[in-house]
C-alpha cells in the first residue's frame, strides 16, 4: 500500500538507500524531510516492510523528485511506477504544474521508466553524481499529463 512516510519508516528507508545508491542519504537527512513543509515522501509498504519510496520537494508551481528506490528483490513488480503515479497525482492536486528529476546518464531502466511517464530529457549536469562520477540527465514533464 502507498502512504506518506512517517518517522518509523526512516531506518528502513536509510537501509534501502545504502542498498540502492552509491552515495546514500543518511537517516538524519531523510528524517529532516518530515519537517520540511515543501517535501512529500511516499512509501510502498507491505506487512510493515518498506519495499520502495519516492520523495519530492516543491517550490510551487514546480517540484523535484529527490529519490526513488525499490528494494532489489521487489523490482519489476511495478512498485516504482505506482509510486511515481501516486506522487504525480498528489502534486497535480496540489496545483503543481511541472515535475523535474535528475537521473544517472547510464541508468537506462530508470530513464525508460521516466520516458514512459512522459518525462523528456531537458539537459545534462556534468559530473553531478559521485561514486562513480557521472553526468546526470535533467528530465521534466507537465503534470497535466498524469
Amino acid at each position: 500500500m502507498i502512504r506518506r512516510m512517517t518517522i518509523e519508516d526512516v531506518p528502513q528507508i536509510a537501509a534501502l538507500e545504502k542498498v540502492c545508491f552509491s552515495d546514500p542519504w543518511s537517516q538524519r537527512s531523510i528524517a529532516s524531510e518530515l519537517s520540511n513543509p515543501y517535501s512529500c515522501w511516499l512509501v510502498w509498504e507491505e506487512e510493515g516492510t518498506v519495499l520502495g519510496y519516492i520523495g519530492s520537494q516543491t517550490v510551487p508551481p514546480e517540484a523535484d523528485v529527490m529519490n526513488v528506490a525499490v528494494a532489489p528483490e521487489h523490482r519489476k513488480k511495478k512498485i516504482g511506477s505506482k509510486l511515481l503515479t501516486a506522487l504525480c497525482e498528489l502534486l497535480h492536486r496540489e496545483a503543481i504544474d511541472k515535475l523535474f528529476l535528475e537521473v544517472r546518464a547510464s541508468n537506462t531502466p530508470a530513464i525508460a521508466l521516466y520516458e514512459g511517464f512522459g518525462f523528456q530529457i531537458l539537459g545534462r549536469r556534468p559530473k553531478y553524481y559521485v561514486n562513480p562520477v557521472e553526468d546526470a540527465y535533467i528530465m521534466g514533464k507537465e503534470l497535466s499529463q498524469c
